[in-house]
């Protein structure tokens, strides 16, 4: 094994962060566990380099703001959707949706790769920012809140994505008179499906910020806007049970909004997961996985395929 007393040594005199202590490389991880699960050429994430930008027509406390999710509708007859809940393919959707604002919905994540071994979603404040947007109106922050949000399906397609979820999405914010978006995701494909709905919202006089947790894939995208909250996978907008967290964290994105000076302006939030950074060891790494584990993993992922095929 290495010997490492040198480097706490120097961490400890100087102040240093832990080595763990950045950014998950999720494109690179993502990369190793399907090879190493087995399957073949690896996953292709769109990437651009030109960015397009698209300042607040008027400040924010007199915006429309609209709000894009890729939480999907609780369905009750489609298997455990709670909190803890494993991974569940049959509570997918696959077009995009709309709901009103003023009301509470039910929405969960079930459907989707967030860290289950970190976070349990049990708190949809956590990755679907409604009543925090309601909050910053009371507040005066924001001018009103766009009559609908919107559902983002986690299409792997870049051709449905670009062809007919983000046109739909960006009818049904011009329809609402939205000036502006606010886009969270939560698993690795939602980060590329809100990057490429941000990209067309922008091409259409839409200013955006996403609320995102998988910085290396927002910036590989390539967007306007990134708030960048080191969280696991399912806490994009903010920790769960914690109210003031999640108005921070929407703070941040809305000032973000109204100050950013240019295209790819990534802001980061200042709050920490825990004290020790050694979660970020956990999503998605092959080496840290048995053979026997592998082979699980392999074969759950197939199964739930094949009911996610079905459902298409």
């Amino acid at each position: 094994m290495p010997d490492t007393s040198r480097t706490d040594e120097r961490n400890r005199d100087f102040g240093f962060a832990d080595p763990l202590d950045a950014p998950i490389p999720y494109l690179q991880r993502i990369r190793d566990y399907y090879s190493g699960l087995g399957y073949g050429a690896p996953y292709q994430w769109a990437h651009y380099a030109d960015v397009p930008f698209t300042r607040l027509a008027r400040p924010l406390r007199e915006s429309r703001i609209a709000l894009i999710t890729t939480a999907a509708p609780y369905q009750p007859d489609k298997g455990d959707q709670g909190p803890g809940a494993p991974y569940n393919a049959a509570a997918k959707f696959y077009q995009v949706y709309s709901g009103d604002t003023v009301q509470d919905h039910d929405l969960r994540i079930s459907h989707i790769a967030i860290d289950r071994a970190h976070t349990t979603a049990e708190d949809q404040g956590s990755y679907f920012p409604l009543k925090a947007l309601r909050r910053a109106r009371q507040e005066g922050l924001i001018g009103a809140l766009a009559q609908r949000f919107h559902g983002a399906p986690t299409n792997r397609s870049h051709r449905t994505t670009l062809e007919i979820d983000c046109p739909e999405i960006v009818r049904r914010c011009q329809a609402d008179g939205a000036e502006a978006a606010v886009l969270v995701p939560n698993c690795p494909v939602c980060h590329q499906t809100v990057s490429l709905a941000a990209r067309a919202l922008e091409e259409s006089d839409i200013a955006t910020v996403i609320m995102g947790s998988a910085k290396d894939i927002v910036e590989h995208v390539g967007v306007p806007r990134l708030l960048f909250t080191d969280f696991p996978l399912g806490n994009s907008a903010g920790r769960p049970q914690d109210p003031a967290s999640q108005d921070l964290t929407l703070r941040l994105a809305l000032e973000l909004l109204e100050a950013a000076p240019a295209a790819r302006t990534t802001v980061q939030s200042p709050l920490r997961w825990s004290a020790s950074p050694a979660w970020k060891l956990d999503y998605s790494n092959i080496e840290r996985l048995s053979a026997e584990e592998i082979a699980r993993r392999r074969a759950a992922f197939d199964a739930q395929k094949a009911v996610a095929k079905t459902l298409k």
